[in-house]
């Protein structure tokens, strides 16, 4: 049985196997961000703070990205799903980032929960397709390709670093904390 602790979150298992661990930690972080960028209002997902031009909107686009990127682009060697394969990455390496401000908040969780199941259902897929040890479809530049293990260690360090970030936002947007 999955423990969900006050803010929604799911508790990774503590005595589990190494994918069910994985996936809980993955689980957790994604869970983490969502409450922190949940019941903020246009203007709050748009708030910076310090130098930084980093927003919640922006973190949930780019956090959208990021999944398909990894889970559809690398791991498959699949074409980017839309929004993302109509944009000219070169002109603008941060489209991500910057445009999240023209978004809804509405928009902005559809796009990232879904990106978020078509990363489920693409684990899956190259889990019954080689477990922890197949190789991504897409090799990096030397002819290497990270293991789907190393895919998912990377996307909760993603978040949790990431995580960090929205609690400061978060914060500076309606005093709200928590780990």
């Amino acid at each position: 049985m999955t423990v969900v602790d006050q803010h929604g979150r799911p508790e990774p298992p503590l005595n589990a196997g190494e994918v069910e661990t994985l996936l809980g930690f993955l689980d957790y972080q994604r869970a983490t961000l969502a409450w922190k960028c949940r019941d903020v209002d246009p203007a709050g997902l748009r708030v910076t703070i310090g130098a930084s031009t980093m927003t919640l909107g922006g973190l949930l686009k780019h956090l959208a990205y990021v999944e398909d990127d990894w889970f559809q682009r690398w791991l498959h060697d699949r074409d980017r799903p839309a929004p993302w394969d109509a944009i000219d990455w070169a002109a603008d390496r941060d489209w991500d980032w910057d445009s999240a401000a023209a978004d809804t908040p509405d928009q902005l969780f559809a796009l990232w929960e879904t990106a978020v199941e078509r990363s489920r259902a693409s684990f899956a897929e190259a889990f019954a397709d080689g477990g922890l040890d197949r190789p991504a479809s897409r090799p990096w530049p030397d002819g290497s390709a990270p293991s789907l293990r190393w895919v998912l260690c990377h996307m909760i360090e993603e978040y949790a670093r990431h995580n960090g970030h929205a609690d400061l936002i978060r914060e500076a947007v309606d005093g709200s904390t928590g780990e």
